[in-house]
Formats: structure tokens, C-alpha cells, sequence
């Protein structure tokens, strides 16, 4: 098997517990009960938060809770799933914001003033910039031999050399070193100026390597289901980034099968279900410790062996010990069974991370590297299995992070946990469940007779049950009618009236209307293109909301956590650089139609040709680009592109053929000019002579006859 490693891993530095000969790993030890303690914490402060949930799947899924008694008189038990239209519409136009335009909304762009790395740099290209500006050096400087790459404020630092100031180049040292001596650091000011962005550069680097390894860790589909649960239960959990052994798919010149094992940092979706937080904390900033809880089976903990720094002897011991996964009182509920089978085939296994107590871990012969000797706790990544510690290790990340990131869709200040689609609408479904429950109940009834007999006027011992064409016997006796036949009075009609008000206030517990997800017969303003628009968007207000949490609370969060990853992990100096990580999903959420239109806008202002020269047209073409869903990258040329590709397009334009003689061109040497009318290539209409051609003068300018000595 071929292995190929982009990233080179330092271990040295990471502290981890490598055998479990010793007290580490006996049951009783303080370290699995302070994991177990830790867990049993924040599963007993999070109940009233799994009834939220549960609530909010059981009107997802249309069904009625244990709360929920009907009278003998109900015989209808419908459920209108309106909980679940909301919840996939809110789900799908997330998705539409993080997927729009077939990447992640995560830019990498360098700092206002970035450190370590030039800004711009330029190269003078004109031939007789060279001589001039070694004039000017000679004149104003002490030494004429400094780099050019020092600006006007920038000075080398006391022992830095040439070398070592070219590295702020970046990634376009090598490119430039050819150049080197002609490298002036700032923009260029002149037509015969080049300038280069080094820091541009390196974040873009930077930005597409991070989008490439986030679809090599298929990021999409665990953000998809992080988005579901978002809109539904009000929290969406993802973790990350950790490093991957993928598997490519490869067979060699003979047909054996010899797959490529790549590393790669991936992320994933946590279930908030298993997602047990500090209790204490009302975000990840201020959450000193997460526990995950996993579900396994027997193959899924051997494949733990194959991951750094976990013990092999510790987890063969777990397994030896058997199966020891319950099944907690939400699960039974949502998979429909409240029975609780004692033949499980699965151990549950706790994912600590958090701060830990320096005096534990020593006790346990974890050592602790002297940076850290005078901290009280520190931060560890622990694993516990069937009362088994199977990995212990400091936290590898540098910054110290707890790689958890909590996305709420509608944010509640008092509490970890946000509040969902389904738990806005929670009192709105309940009154469209009753009301139609009564619709349905009063239509069955009102849609048959009630059948009175009198049977003192029918011979006795007749069935007396009804349908068409049916015969009674009467016998004599007094006159009159022996079946009367009653209809019941409909209001299912009032009923729905109420129904559909429920539906209006759905819609405002949600802030999210029925017309946004294909409800049809909208009147009034929303009849016409421009009142829909208007319509849409008003909507777009509260799912903005939801779309800035999902950048501030998770892809500004996971961005920089892969930079930090690509910067401790990856040595490629062409990413390195002073850059900053930008979340840019809200900006997704305007309609490429009024982007167009604005970009279009500004286009026709800068028309202008004294404001042109403020334009970046580049960037407006890229732009325009990207509204009408076109890679920017396959369609428009940069400027120096657009210069080369102007060249050439110059040698697509036929010349004017030569003046053939006699016919208006040159004459031969002593011969007459031939008159200027005779060609009949001749545009200027003259018919040989010079009556009305050139421009009269115009007042004030020179030959014009009104003008005043």
C-alpha cells in the first residue's frame, strides 16, 4: 500500500499516556470517574432541554406526545404537519446560503497591515527606470547597494539580511528572486509599473486549500445534517479539524488493487443528542469542558487502535469486558419502542475535552512539560470506555481550542442550546391540530342523516337499518310520518377559518411566511413581480439572523481552526502570512437579480471617463461574474491577463489594404498627383476638391470670424 502524507505531524510535542500497565486504567480510578462525573453533570442539567427536543421531533414527525388525551367522542386523530413544511423550508434555504455558489461561504483575506509578509511590491519596467533610480539612490541614501524592497517605512531590523527579507515575499520569493534587485515595495504609481500582491496571494493560497480540504473531508454532507438539526432542534453541532487517513481508490500497471492513503484534516457532524456541554456555560467561549458520547460497535473500537495514541491493550480490555451500551429514555421514544432490550451488541464510549486538574494526571504518570508546570489544570483530551481510560493526551492544538463549535438557530442568552423552528410553532401546531381535528369530527357528522323512527307506525320486528331503496311496513294506525331524517349542522367551515388563522400566526411565531416556501393564492401587493420581491425580502430578516450565526458561531470558528491546523501541521511557506479568516454567508442572502442589477449601476456611473481611473474594473467584472452564478475564474482575466489578451487580439484586425495607384494614391516619381476624389477608397466625400472638409472654428478659438481683438 502507497502512502502519501501532505501533512507532516509534530508528536514530539503532544503528551499522551502510552500503556495501561499501571493504576491509569483500573475502574476505580479518580480519572474515569472524573470523565463519568463530568458526563453525569451535564446529561442531569440538559432533561428539560431533551423534552424540548422531543417535543419538537414528535411535531415533526406528526405524532401526538403523551400529553395529548382525547375524549370518546374524537374519532378523528389527524396531525397536519405544518412543523415539518416550516423546518424543511428554514433547512433548505440555509443549505441554498452555505452551498449557493458551489463553495463554502469562507473567504481568507490578509490583515489591514500585515505582518511578515509585503503588501504590494512592484517592478518598474520601463529600460530607463533602472539608471534613474540608481541616481536617486546614490543621492539620497548612504548605501546605493541597499534591496529595493525597502520602502519608505520600512527599515531592516538589527541582523537582518537580504535573504532573510526577501521571505517576506511569501510564496513569490521564488518567483521574484530572478528580479530581486529591482523589487520596490508599495504600489505602483505608473503605466510602467507591475505590481504584486504577496499577501493577496498567500490568502488565496491559503482560502483554497482550506476549501479543498473541506471537500476532501466531505464537509457538505455532515453540514447538511449540522443545518437539519439546527433548524429543528434550535442547536447544530460540528467538530474538527482532526487529521484522516482517506482512502483512494487505485490499482497499479498489473491490476492489483493498490490504494493511496492520504492524510487530511476532516470536520463532522456531532448529534446534539450526543452533545453534552458544561452545564455552566451558555457558549463554547466560556465552556471549560464537552462530552461526546459514542455508540459503538466491536469493529468501530478496534479502528480506534489504528489512531494515534490510543492504546491497544486498554481497548482489547473494554471489548473483553462485553457490551455495555443503554439506551437512554430519548432514544427509545424517538425510535418508537419503550422497550429496552438487554442483548445490546454495543459499547458507548465518552470523548472528553476540557480542563483537567495538573495533580490527577500526574497521578497517573501523565507528565506534564514544564511551560506548564505552573498551571493549576490544564487542557486534555480523554477517552473512557466500560470504566477503561483508552486514551489520554494533552490537547495538540496550538491555540489551546476545544474543537466543538455550537450553532444555534434562533440564540437564547440564558441557555447553551437555541430554540428551533418546531418550538416557535409549538402552541400554532397544537391549535391546527385541534381545530382540524373538530373540522374533520363535524364534517363525518354533518355529512349523514340522523334517522328518527317512530316504530308505533311500523309493523314490528323490520330492519330497521338504512340504505338506498330500502322498503318499511307500516300498519294503521294514526296518521303522520313514521321516519324522520335530521341534518346535523356544519361549522366545519368556522372551523378552518380558525385553522387557517393559526396558519397566519405560524408564520409570525416563525418569521418565516408560507409564501417563501411555495404556498399559492397570495393577493394583494404580493400579485406583482415587485410586490413578491418585496415580500421575499422581508423574509429574508429572520433567516439573516439565523445565517449570522452561522457565520459567527461556525464557519469564522472552523475557518480559523483550519488555519491554525494548515499553520502548525502544513510547513508550505507559500500559505504562510498574516491573514484573516471572514465568514461572507450573509452577503449570499441578497438576490443575484438586485446584485446584478446594482453591479450594472455602478458599471454605467464609471463609464464617466474622469472616473474611470477609480474603478476597479477587474473586481466589478468578477462580481458581475459571480451574480450570474459564472466562475469567475473560468470567465474573466485578470489585469494582466486582460494586457496579454489585448495583444493578441490586435493581431485579429485586417489593415487597411495600400493605395492602388492611379486610383487616388501616390503618384510615381514625376508624374501628378492623382486627385484625392478618384479612389474610390477615399471616405472623405470630397469629390476630388476641398470644399467641406475639416472643422469650422468654434467661438473663441482661432479664424473665428466673431471674435473680439
Amino acid at each position: 500500500m502507497a502512502e502519501i502524507d501532505d501533512l507532516s505531524f509534530e508528536t514530539d510535542e503532544v503528551i499522551a499516556a502510552e500503556s495501561s500497565e499501571d493504576k491509569l486504567f483500573d475502574t476505580s480510578n479518580t480519572l474515569v470517574g472524573f470523565v463519568v462525573d463530568r458526563f453525569n453533570r451535564a446529561e442531569d442539567a440538559r432533561y428539560s432541554d431533551e423534552e424540548r427536543w422531543l417535543r419538537s421531533y414528535r411535531n415533526y414527525r406528526g405524532i401526538y406526545g403523551p400529553d395529548v388525551q382525547f375524549t370518546s367522542n374524537e374519532k378523528s386523530k389527524v396531525f397536519v404537519k405544518v412543523t415539518k413544511t416550516k423546518t424543511l423550508a428554514a433547512y433548505g434555504q440555509i443549505v441554498d446560503v452555505l452551498f449557493g455558489n458551489n463553495k463554502f461561504p469562507l473567504n481568507v483575506e490578509p490583515s489591514v497591515l500585515p505582518d511578515g509578509v509585503a503588501e504590494s511590491v512592484h517592478i518598474n519596467i520601463d529600460p530607463n527606470a533602472g539608471p534613474a533610480h540608481d541616481a536617486l539612490s546614490g543621492t539620497f541614501t548612504e548605501e546605493p547597494t541597499k534591496p529595493y524592497l525597502i520602502g519608505p517605512d520600512t527599515e531592516l531590523k538589527p541582523g537582518e539580511t537580504r535573504t532573510s527579507l526577501m521571505k517576506r515575499l511569501g510564496g513569490m520569493a521564488n518567483k521574484l528572486s530572478s528580479v530581486s534587485d529591482k523589487i520596490i515595495e508599495g504600489d505602483g504609481t505608473t503605466p510602467t509599473t507591475v505590481t504584486f500582491h504577496p499577501a493577496m496571494i498567500a490568502a488565496k493560497k491559503m482560502e483554497k486549500k482550506i476549501h479543498d480540504q473541506l471537500n476532501e473531508s466531505g464537509a457538505s454532507k455532515h453540514l447538511r445534517s449540522m443545518a437539519f438539526e439546527m433548524s429543528l432542534l434550535g442547536t447544530g453541532v460540528m467538530k474538527g479539524p482532526f487529521a484522516l487517513d482517506k482512502e483512494y481508490p487505485n490499482w497499479n500497471e498489473e491490476g492489483d488493487y493498490d490504494p493511496l492513503v492520504k492524510t487530511v484534516p476532516s470536520t463532522n457532524h456531532v448529534s446534539v443528542w450526543n452533545f453534552f456541554p458544561d452545564p455552566e456555560a451558555t457558549s463554547m467561549d466560556d465552556a471549560e469542558y464537552v462530552v461526546e458520547r459514542h455508540k459503538m460497535s466491536r469493529n468501530q473500537l478496534r479502528a480506534l487502535r489504528g489512531r494515534p495514541y490510543f492504546m491497544e491493550d486498554a481497548i482489547q480490555t473494554a471489548i473483553d469486558k462485553g457490551p455495555d451500551y443503554v439506551r437512554k429514555h430519548w432514544e427509545m421514544k424517538m425510535e418508537d419502542d419503550d422497550t429496552n432490550p438487554s442483548d445490546t451488541e454495543r459499547w458507548e464510549v465518552l470523548e472528553f475535552w476540557g480542563f483537567v486538574d495538573t495533580d490527577i494526571l500526574e497521578e497517573h504518570g501523565i507528565k506534564i512539560p514544564s511551560e506548564l508546570k505552573d498551571l493549576v489544570e490544564v487542557n486534555a483530551n480523554l477517552w473512557v470506555c466500560n470504566g477503561d481510560v483508552i486514551r489520554c493526551v494533552l490537547n495538540p492544538f496550538k491555540p489551546t481550542r476545544i474543537p466543538y463549535y455550537s450553532v444555534p438557530y434562533e440564540h437564547n442568552p440564558y441557555s447553551f442550546f437555541g430554540v428551533g423552528i418546531a418550538e416557535n410553532m409549538d402552541d400554532t401546531q397544537t391549535l391546527m391540530n385541534g381545530f382540524m381535528r373538530m373540522a374533520v369530527d363535524n364534517a363525518v357528522l354533518s355529512g349523514n342523516l340522523l334517522i328518527e323512527i317512530d316504530e308505533t307506525n311500523l309493523v314490528p320486528g323490520q330492519d330497521l337499518s338504512v340504505h338506498p331503496g330500502k322498503v318499511f311496513r307500516r300498519q294503521g294506525g294514526a296518521p303522520g310520518q313514521a321516519i324522520f331524517g335530521t341534518k346535523f349542522p356544519n361549522v366545519a367551515g368556522e372551523n378552518m377559518q380558525l385553522f387557517d388563522k393559526a396558519r397566519v400566526l405560524a408564520d409570525e411565531s416563525t418569521g418565516f411566511p408560507s409564501f417563501a416556501h411555495g404556498q399559492t393564492g397570495v393577493s394583494g401587493v404580493g400579485r406583482t413581480a415587485s410586490g413578491i420581491s418585496m415580500l421575499m425580502s422581508a423574509a429574508n430578516g429572520s433567516i439573516r439572523n439565523v445565517v449570522k450565526n452561522v457565520d459567527d458561531y461556525l464557519l469564522a470558528p472552523i475557518g480559523r481552526a483550519f488555519f491554525a491546523f494548515n499553520m502548525q501541521f502544513d510547513y508550505d511557506e507559500n500559505i504562510k502570512g498574516d491573514l484573516e479568516v471572514i465568514a461572507n454567508g450573509t452577503e449570499s442572502l441578497m438576490a443575484n437579480e438586485v446584485r446584478s442589477q446594482r453591479l450594472m449601476q455602478f458599471l454605467g456611473v464609471v463609464q464617466n471617463p474622469m472616473l474611470a481611473p477609480f474603478a476597479k474594473m477587474d473586481y466589478i467584472i468578477r462580481e458581475i461574474a459571480k451574480s450570474m452564478d459564472l466562475d469567475p475564474n473560468k470567465v474573466t482575466n485578470s489585469m494582466q491577463d486582460a494586457a496579454i489578451q489585448a495583444e493578441i487580439l490586435k493581431g485579429f484586425q485586417q489593415p487597411a489594404p495600400p493605395p492602388v495607384e492611379g486610383m487616388g494614391g501616390p503618384a510615381p516619381e514625376g508624374e501628378a498627383a492623382v486627385p484625392a476624389g478618384v479612389n474610390p477608397q477615399d471616405q472623405t466625400g470630397a469629390g476630388g476638391g476641398n470644399i467641406g472638409t475639416g472643422v469650422a472654428p468654434t467661438p473663441g478659438e482661432e479664424g473665428f470670424a466673431g471674435n473680439v481683438a
